[in-house]
């Protein structure tokens, strides 16, 4: 079977002055269509740099990155835009709505790039807001809105491009408890309808939400498994206190 995400053998290597810091280093992993992942790791642990790749944001230093079948990992950047464009939703933890433009504006803007005629961005616009509980307020400003819905406008805006994968970094990093519940609770039903989605964090608080953690540690992969393992969430040295 074909995955929908698949990572053989990536390195991403920065050089630093006289010394090179492998990001990634040697990360072999596959994402199934409908899953629900969480990518965990501390800060340093190379979750970003992972994101970065998955989201067409960046290139490998060696290794293949294949998405939907597809070897994305040598691509130049306007190819790479075309299939972010077409296969990925992104949610971040700012919002990275624009101030001056309403609701459905900010929603329709990906599909602007993507040459969307103005109808159709409409309509894929509406519905998107419709799916998220903001039709009504689709006519505002982002500053009229509530961080939470903030963060419902980032949602209706990856799901208006019907992406093959949502990309969702620290989505509640900005957001009281309540509210982050709130939006985690709305992956997880987009989840059940059949998204695939793909959640950046370092919360395990947070990645125990997802069906399926991945936990990074210095580049490589420590943990690969379902979240309600006990050893989804126990840090790399309380494994080691365990094995003693």
């Amino acid at each position: 079977m074909e995955h929908l995400i698949e990572f053989r053998d990536i390195y991403k290597i920065y050089h630093m002055g006289d010394s090179d810091v492998h990001a990634l280093d040697g990360v072999s992993l596959t994402v199934d269509q409908g899953e629900f992942v969480a990518i965990v790791g501390q800060s340093g642990s190379g979750k970003s740099t992972a994101m970065n790749i998955i989201g067409c944001l960046d290139v490998p230093t060696s290794g293949s990155y294949y998405l939907g079948g597809v070897d994305v990992s040598t691509m130049d950047d306007d190819q790479q835009a075309e299939i972010r464009n077409k296969m990925l939703g992104f949610i971040f933890q700012q919002y990275n709505l624009i101030a001056k433009l309403n609701v459905q504006e900010n929603v329709e803007l990906p599909l602007l790039y993507a040459g969307l005629s103005g109808e159709e961005r409409r309509t894929r616009a509406v519905a998107a807001l419709e799916r998220v509980g903001l039709a009504d307020k689709r006519k505002n400003l982002p500053s009229q809105l509530s961080g939470g819905q903030q963060q419902r406008v980032s949602i209706a805006r990856a799901l208006a491009g019907d992406p093959s994968v949502i990309l969702a970094d620290e989505p509640t990093g900005a957001l009281d408890s309540r509210t982050g519940r709130e939006v985690l609770a709305f992956l997880q039903q987009l989840n059940a309808e059949g998204n695939t989605v793909i959640l950046i964090t370092h919360d395990n608080s947070i990645a125990v939400k997802a069906k399926r953690i991945v936990r990074l540690q210095d580049g490589r992969v420590i943990y690969d498994g379902p979240a309600d393992d006990p050893r989804a969430v126990v840090q790399p040295e309380e494994q080691e206190e365990a094995a003693v």
